[in-house]
């Protein structure tokens, strides 16, 4: 049984290395491989669809309807669909917009589906029924495209095997707290090293759900959009790919959108990330895997970006079992040699360094300065994600197991830097107004962690202090916040 421990602890370990070493491998394509790319302008303009599926977003969705409707495009080769499934004042407020907007000319239109059946996928789904572009852009409720977002886009698709052109996300409200700092720090190197690493070595990426365009033949010949999973961005992309079509990444095209503001919302934000991946994976993993003319390294690349959410088990249970392990080694001496293993741990922390280092500060005006900052923030930000693998793992289990669980959405507060905290009137706070049990799971966790520091300490290795340390920090910050987000809620 000991062996059998130490075994599964040096697998978490191991996998966790070669992570990393596919993360350093797109760091690498992505500083030193050059892209080809066909960039001019279409001589004729296609017919494009906007698609806004909305839920209860009574706090930004006018302004989503204003800045598509401002789009520097000809109204005569646009229309905008708002699929709208709110039960709220939303649905009002998008009507007023909607008689507004087409008043002024434009081709836009309010959509309610009689039930909301598969969520975000259904609505989209909904919407193609009755669609009539070539191109369908989508744009979720909190993001804000600058009036060129076509024209800058568009023209990608003169390729006819690029079934796919997504930007980068900008985030609006990036300095409005630690919170949504670190979430932009973690956006950024996935925006910058992953989606242009995989991008350029030619591997599979996948659309992120929002401000990118589909080709309609696309989205149809890869069997449409289907709900049987949190993530139909990411199962959609496999599915397009798996049939030969092309993504097209920009990084240089941005788009601005909100962040969570709250604990809680992010922890739901990343459960359905989470789950939704593992539920991607068990469904597309396999037939990746026996797929005919991929290559080698393209199947290899996959496999580490649909089991990414594996990460999270791996980093929850070597935290867990690491206290276990102290005792065993200190029983039996003959153990002490997979104390060397830990390197292993330590490889891979600065490998993720370097991927997160470029994507946060290669594009800044002051390096030194920048590069101070993020020593602190990237031991903030591992801190802090050691503590949501905890949420996470349950998400990952759950997605393996295929136990199904609602599309719960991330509400949007309107909010940014420069109007202090508003949010806290915020009618969807509601949804938060008690802790959860997995809150006071946290609690016992710090506990726990808080234990393995002391214990760290008098028998070793004091290389695990530090690692308490983060986790303590990471779990206190994080129920912290969830008690005083909780307080404001109504």
């Amino acid at each position: 049984m000991t062996i059998l421990f130490v075994c599964v602890y040096v697998f978490f370990l191991f996998f966790i290395l070669l992570y990393s070493l596919m993360e350093l491998n797109l760091l690498f394509i992505y500083l030193f491989k050059a892209e080809k790319r066909v960039d001019s302008v279409m001589k004729e303009l296609p017919y494009v669809t906007i698609q806004l599926p909305v839920y209860n977003e009574m706090y930004v969705v006018e302004r989503l309807i204003d800045s598509i409707c401002k789009l520097n495009y000809p109204k005569n080769r646009l229309e905008i669909q708002v699929l709208d499934d709110s039960s709220d004042e939303t649905v009002a407020l998008v009507k007023e917009k909607v008689n507004y907007w087409q008043s002024q000319g434009v081709q836009i239109e309010q959509l309610i589906r009689p039930t909301r059946i598969g969520f975000k996928a259904g609505a989209l789904a909904y919407g193609l029924e009755t669609a009539k572009g070539e191109f369908i852009a989508i744009f979720d409720a909190d993001f804000d495209p600058e009036a060129e977002f076509l024209n800058r886009t568009l023209h990608y698709f003169k390729n006819e095997k690029v079934g796919v052109v997504q930007t980068r996300w900008k985030h609006m409200n990036k300095n409005y707290s630690l919170l949504t700092k670190l979430q932009a720090f973690a956006l950024d190197a996935h925006f910058t090293i992953e989606q242009s690493g995989r991008n350029k070595g030619g591997h599979f990426i996948n659309f992120n759900g929002t401000a990118g365009i589909w080709r309609r033949t696309c989205i149809d010949d890869a069997g449409g959009w289907e709900a049987d999973t949190l993530t139909e961005d990411l199962d959609l992309s496999y599915r397009a790919q798996m049939r030969g079509w092309k993504f097209q990444y920009l990084e240089e095209v941005e788009s601005p959108a909100e962040l969570p503001v709250t604990m809680s919302a992010l922890k739901n934000q990343q459960f359905r990330w989470a789950k939704g991946a593992a539920e991607c994976a068990k469904k597309n993993l396999g037939k990746m895997l026996l797929k005919r003319g991929l290559g080698f390294t393209t199947k290899v690349m996959a496999i580490f970006h649909l089991l990414n959410s594996f990460l999270y088990i791996c980093i929850i249970m070597l935290a867990f079992m690491s206290i276990p392990l102290m005792f065993i080694v200190s029983n039996h001496p003959e153990y002490a040699s997979v104390y060397d293993s830990l390197q292993v741990f330590f490889i891979s922390t600065v490998i993720l360094g370097m991927v997160y280092y470029v994507g946060s500060t290669l594009k800044t005006e002051n390096r030194l300065k920048d590069s101070v900052k993020f020593l602190l923030y990237y031991f903030i930000f591992l801190s802090v994600s050691m503590s949501l693998s905890l949420y996470n793992t349950i998400g990952v289990i759950e997605g393996y197991l295929g136990r199904k669980s609602p599309f719960v959405r991330t509400p949007k507060f309107n909010i940014s830097h420069v109007n202090g905290n508003k949010w806290k009137e915020n009618k969807y706070l509601g949804s938060i107004k008690r802790l959860s049990i997995l809150s006071w799971l946290e609690a016992l966790v710090i506990v726990y962690f808080s234990f393995g520091f002391i214990t760290s300490i008098q028998l070793g290795p004091l290389s695990f202090a530090p690692f308490y340390a983060m986790l303590i920090f990471g779990f206190s910050y994080s129920l912290f916040l969830t008690i005083r987000h909780t307080r404001y809620a109504k």
